[in-house]
């Protein structure tokens, strides 16, 4: 792997274990055991570090939340799949890394909206299209609203004055309002599946 591609990659895995903020250049220098010079050689200053890896984690999980979507059998299997993606990516997530971007890293705060204006909103709506389409959504849900709620939702999962983290898990807490958002969706043929999926018996 080229030394420019290693320097993303794993400044990317100290950003995302340990925050933005309380990552500095030469603790990515010392993690990949070159000087920091060399880092300095690639990247004007830890600005141009952060937007490039943060734009290829986005670049990655918009591929992976693709293939989950168009892999799954109706779009109930797909909420699923994008379930556990999320707690793929939860489990390695710092807390305060949303606020560390908007604070201290307006570029690609702002890389983040876009991806969550376009990307996300365009990708939440087709797939509650879908799943109204294949009865599993309630026909009357108002496509537009939903959507913006559950791109609201996410950032609030990361929101440390309502989640703090010495409080809550935030893997546990992305699932948990990703859940809730699935079970207002549902008719009474996309709860049979969220049972059988869950793999639990519910009582009437």
């Amino acid at each position: 792997m080229e030394i420019r591609e290693r320097i993303l990659q794993e400044a990317l895995n100290l950003f995302t274990q340990k925050g933005i903020k309380a990552v500095s250049m030469d603790d990515v220098a010392a993690h990949l055991g070159v000087s920091k010079k060399t880092i300095y050689k690639w990247f004007a200053n830890k600005d141009e570090v952060v937007f490039e890896s943060m734009q290829q984690y986005i670049q990655g999980m918009e591929g992976t939340c693709c293939q989950a979507i168009d892999t799954a059998a109706n779009a109930m299997e797909a909420m699923f799949q994008i379930v556990e993606m999320v707690r793929g990516l939860m489990r390695q997530m710092h807390p305060s890394i949303f606020y560390d971007l908007q604070k201290y890293h307006p570029a690609s705060w702002k890389l983040w909206q876009d991806h969550k204006n376009g990307f996300f909103l365009t990708q939440t709506k087709e797939h509650l299209q879908r799943g109204i389409k294949e009865k599993l959504f309630r026909q009357d849900i108002d496509v537009e609203i939903l959507a913006r709620l559950r791109l609201a939702e996410v950032e609030l999962g990361f929101n440390s004055e309502i989640y703090p983290a010495t409080q809550f898990d935030l893997q546990k807490v992305q699932v948990s309002l990703l859940e809730h958002f699935v079970q207002g969706l549902a008719t009474i043929k996309g709860h049979k599946l969220i049972n059988q999926y869950k793999q639990i018996t519910e009582e009437e």
